[in-house]
């Protein structure tokens, strides 16, 4: 048994990772018929089921921070999880990238806010990110991640390096090399620096786009 989820539900193959477990319940609403929750303990609320296609499908909160989203994807590895794609949010480095654009991560590094970093880089999973661009077309771009283990770092510390900041993405990519799962990631661009952050419903409304994106692509 797992030492962190305690799944109460079939757990499926493929996956779709937020952070929020409230957003993991309205993308399980919207991605699974009739799902049903698949993990309470910790707070991380997971569902699982089937699609309208008849393909088993996990949604499943990660929490906050890399070491969090680790630990849960190597829960969902020991009950047989092969395939996920991180559904997230970040900040945007890059001054093209406005709220609401999504990113689908070409590489990962970690870094810290005590000026140790980066890390070297961790990649997403060849074909699965193929798959991913190629199916959101225009509607995103690749880009390198920045994984901070402070997302605010105090005024001193130095600025990192990348197109976009989290805080999960490159220990998930890291952890799934480890773990033998394939693993993609596609950021929404919730903030920046001088414009006003997402709301909450065009965060999610956005996170459905995106995952109906990477369902297609898992299956």
């Amino acid at each position: 048994m797992p030492r962190r989820l305690r799944p109460t539900a079939d757990i499926y193959e493929d996956a779709i990772l937020v952070g929020d477990p409230g957003r993991a319940m309205a993308l399980a609403q919207v991605l699974i018929e009739g799902p049903k929750m698949s993990n309470h303990a910790r707070g991380l609320w997971g569902y699982s089921g089937r699609t309208a296609a008849g393909i088993g499908l996990n949604v499943q909160a990660t929490g906050m921070g890399g070491p969090s989203a680790a630990l849960v994807l190597s829960d969902l590895a020991e009950l047989g999880v092969r395939r996920a794609v991180r559904v997230g949010t970040c900040a945007a480095l890059a001054a093209e990238l406005r709220p609401g654009d999504l990113v689908c991560a070409g590489e990962a590094r970690a870094w810290s806010v005590d000026g140790r970093g980066p890390g070297p880089p961790s990649l997403p999973d060849e074909e699965l990110t193929r798959r991913l661009r190629s199916q959101l077309g225009d509607d995103a771009r690749a880009g390198r991640v920045a994984s901070l283990d402070v997302l605010h770092p105090s005024p001193g510390h130095p600025n990192p390096d990348g197109d976009v900041a989290d805080m999960q993405t490159a220990a998930l990519l890291a952890a799934g090399r480890d773990l033998g799962v394939a693993l993609a990631a596609i950021l929404i661009v919730a903030e920046m620096e001088g414009s006003e952050p997402l709301d909450d419903d065009s965060v999610t409304e956005r996170a459905i786009f995106a995952s109906q994106a990477a369902l297609k692509v898992l299956t």
